[in-house]
């Protein structure tokens, strides 16, 4: 079954902007829109090097139960431009009603204009398991062990 994300508009959003969407039959992620206040929609956010910038959507997503919404960088932003989200993925819970923002990073040596309309992220839905934990004397043995960063080779 294909979850289904509702989703309304702030009031002062430009609904001209068109929702979340999905650019190719194959997407995995739906792309999200820059939706500047109406007082910044002219000039648009402009983001120093290193700087770091939440930008709005103009809107809220009621998530399916047992779903999540994981909020990522577009790959052609970060290629060109060195944008990209500093929690990436930026996970949004299923009981979260407040407005979408993305916060973005400028790890470019420019500074960066985000224009309102502009596509800046992309949201993909994903399933949620909730584990359990529980407390142990120990845990089982592997081949790795505690090898961590780079253990397993650097090619």
């Amino acid at each position: 079954m294909r979850p289904v994300v509702r989703v309304i508009r702030e009031d002062w959003a430009d609904a001209a902007l068109p929702l979340p969407s999905y650019e190719t039959a194959g997407a995995a992620g739906a792309d999200l829109r820059a939706n500047l206040p109406p007082e910044s929609r002219a000039e648009g956010l402009v983001l120093a090097p290193l700087g770091r910038v939440l930008v709005p959507t103009g809107l809220r997503i009621e998530i399916p139960e047992g779903f999540e919404v994981q909020i990522r960088p577009r790959s052609g932003l970060a290629l060109k431009h060195g944008i990209s989200l500093p929690n990436s993925p930026g996970t949004i819970d299923s009981d979260y009603r407040g407005p979408l923002g993305v916060i973005l990073v400028n790890l470019g040596a420019e500074p960066f204009r985000v224009a309102h309309g502009d596509r800046i992220a992309q949201m993909v839905v994903a399933p949620v398991v909730q584990a359990g934990f529980e407390l142990v004397e120990g845990l089982g043995a592997t081949a790795r062990g505690a090898g961590g960063f780079g253990s397993t080779g650097t090619a």
